[in-house]
């Protein structure tokens, strides 16, 4: 049985570590605090950049100096709070305390937080020469990352191309050794102070296959300009070689994320739920994502019901004439009607930054006609919910929605299935 200290404690470490994950998007605090570092992490890095300039570092350099000192105390503390709430890490818990401690400071994060704060500290207690690891600060752009999705999904898609790009490298060193090779024997008589050597050659070699071509050195032989063209030729190849594999391992990378992102949001929606993999990858093709601000409105009574919305992120509200009720990500609402074409009885208004997906009634309605099967289902689903969760607003907007104006003649006199 726990203390209340420890409870209490226990509290604390939970809640810091939410705050500093980014638990939710309705967590303002959360937002706030990673907000604010992002905010000193690009400062710090600006600031160490106009540091190098002499004269801007005679003039502001007490500036500067607070600026350092500072996002060193601010990000030291972060970096003991995420040690000290490492063990409320999921997939750490099960290593306990210490063992989760260990695996952050060890682990990428963990060592990028620390190089982000230890060349400083190391500065302040080493040898004068130490000083030149201040400029070890800017690694701080690596602790966007953690903040970035973009930047996840760039480096994770990196990681999973790591062999394709480590063959690319072994590839273009070997064609840089031939081009080289090639280029000795053809330039080492007529240049013998720039393709005497292969390795002199190798400089040549790798500057042409990059399609950067300082023209430091230039082949003055016919044999060695036509190397030279075959050279550039393969160039073109190697450079297009390796953008090609992240530029396509990226977007699926994407793809990937936002696939489950969505179709753990559809598989939700019990109008949806026993649809298999094929019919749910056909909506979400006719998803279209729309961002609202805070205060826009997503629907207004009164006005014909032609989609339904899935709230990907961000939170809404329901005005109903009575009350008000709140949704946030993960919710629904609209489908009943978006199948139906009523009219809406309700406004709804989002009370932060929220992204939506919407499904529009008449992408619905085709995508039934093509597929009876799915028609069926969708059918079987509507009506259960008509017939036994008419008074639930955890879906749809409202029950007066569904029954304030006729049905849709596509449901008008269908028994239930």
């Amino acid at each position: 049985m726990l203390s209340s200290a420890s409870s209490r404690m226990l509290a604390l470490r939970r809640r810091l570590y939410t705050i500093l994950e980014q638990g939710s998007a309705s967590d303002y605090l959360s937002l706030a605090v990673n907000r604010g570092l992002v905010a000193l992490i690009i400062l710090t890095l600006i600031a160490t950049v106009l540091e190098s300039v002499p004269v801007l570092e005679s003039a502001y350099g007490l500036g500067f100096a607070v600026i350092e000192w500072t996002a060193l105390s601010i990000l030291s503390v972060e970096y003991a709070a995420r040690i000290w709430t490492a063990s409320e890490h999921p997939p750490w818990q099960r290593f306990g305390a210490l063992g989760s401690r260990l695996r952050y400071v060890t682990n990428l994060p963990g060592l990028i937080d620390l190089v982000g704060v230890l060349p400083v500290w190391l500065a302040m207690f080493m040898a004068p020469e130490f000083k030149t690891l201040l400029v070890l600060r800017l690694l701080r752009f690596l602790k966007l990352t953690r903040y970035s999705p973009a930047m996840r999904s760039l480096l994770e898609a990196l990681y999973a191309e790591r062999r394709a790009l480590a063959g690319c490298f072994v590839i273009l060193l070997g064609t840089a050794l031939i081009a080289a090779a090639l280029m000795h024997l053809a330039e080492r008589t007529a240049q013998p102070e720039k393709f005497g050597t292969i390795p002199d050659a190798l400089w040549w070699a790798i500057v042409t296959l990059g399609t950067i071509g300082y023209g430091d050195a230039v082949p003055i032989t016919p044999l060695g300009r036509v190397l030279a063209g075959l050279t550039i030729f393969a160039g073109l190849l190697m450079v297009a070689l390796p953008v090609g594999i992240v530029a396509t391992a990226f977007a699926n990378e994407v793809h990937r994320r936002d696939f489950v992102i969505t179709w753990s949001l559809l598989a939700r929606i019990p109008l949806f739920s026993e649809l298999n993999a094929v019919q749910i990858a056909d909506v979400m093709k006719m998803l279209r994502a729309q961002k609202v601000d805070r205060g826009a409105i997503i629907a207004r009574r009164g006005e014909p019901a032609h989609a339904m919305y899935l709230v990907a992120d961000g939170e809404v509200e329901i005005r109903l004439r009575h009350k008000h009720i709140r949704l946030g990500a993960g919710h629904y609402f609209g489908e009943i009607a978006a199948l139906r074409q009523t009219l809406r009885s309700a406004t709804v208004v989002a009370t932060q930054p929220t992204r939506l997906l919407a499904l529009d009634a008449a992408d619905l309605r085709a995508l039934m006609d093509r597929e009876p099967q799915l028609a069926t289902r969708i059918r079987d689903a509507a009506q259960d919910k008509l017939g036994h969760e008419v008074g639930r607003t955890a879906g749809d907007l409202v029950v007066e929605e569904l029954v304030a104006t006729p049905p849709n003649p596509e449901f008008a006199g269908r028994p239930a299935q």
